[in-house]
């Protein structure tokens, strides 16, 4: 399995430059990254300089992320917030051969069928990035400022459930703290617990 996992790593051309002991903090810099696209790029989060980023951990197969796109919560926050002049950016820290993980063309194939509209997919099958961020579950999201900094950890809102019917009535914490960001303001909540199932790192 680590054989197979470390060719997987390879052919998906993923590198890393932060050790994954490194733990996020709130008005810090938000740990980089350089990791292999669905699209066939290599993206850092370097590339972003200057725009606010936002990351969510994904794994198609669990069913609060199931939840928010069937919903088409995560959508209209992925449109909303590109629309704005933010970055949405995708991760898959599933390790090879764990649940939900992907390659590049069922990455392709579930975007198409889930119209899933991220400005990239990225692929995280060693974890380092997933580490690097303490990202637990899945759904996981994040927002960095333009400068850099991590503005918010958490969950997706404010309701723990994988019912849908719980949306409308949860405060959307990425949507929230985009605005305040875009006001000058400071983010209101910049922490939560999040909640989902279990990102499927590697042994």
């Amino acid at each position: 399995m680590k054989i197979l996992a470390a060719v997987f790593t390879a052919m998906m051309g993923v590198a890393f430059a932060v050790p994954a002991s490194a733990k996020p903090v709130i008005g810090a810099p938000a740990p980089e990254f350089k990791l292999a696209g669905a699209d066939g790029t290599t993206h850092a989060l370097a590339d972003f300089k200057g725009k606010v980023v936002v990351l969510e951990w994904n794994n198609p197969e669990c069913p609060f992320v199931k939840k928010h796109y069937n919903a088409g919560n995560m959508q209209k926050q992925q449109v909303d917030a590109i629309a704005a002049g933010a970055v949405w950016l995708t991760i898959n820290s599933a390790a090879a051969g764990k649940q939900g993980q992907l390659d590049t063309l069922a990455a392709a194939e579930w975007m198409a069928t889930s119209s899933a509209k991220p400005s990239a997919y990225l692929f995280d099958p060693a974890g380092a990035a997933g580490h690097a961020y303490a990202a637990k579950t899945t759904p996981h999201l994040y927002v960095i400022d333009e400068k850099g900094m991590l503005r918010y950890a958490g969950g997706i809102d404010s309701i723990a459930s994988a019912d849908a019917d719980d949306i409308a009535k949860a405060t959307q914490y990425v949507p929230q703290a985009l605005a305040e960001l875009r006001a000058g303001k400071p983010v209101s909540v910049s922490t939560s617990e999040p909640y989902g199932c279990s990102v499927k790192y590697g042994d």
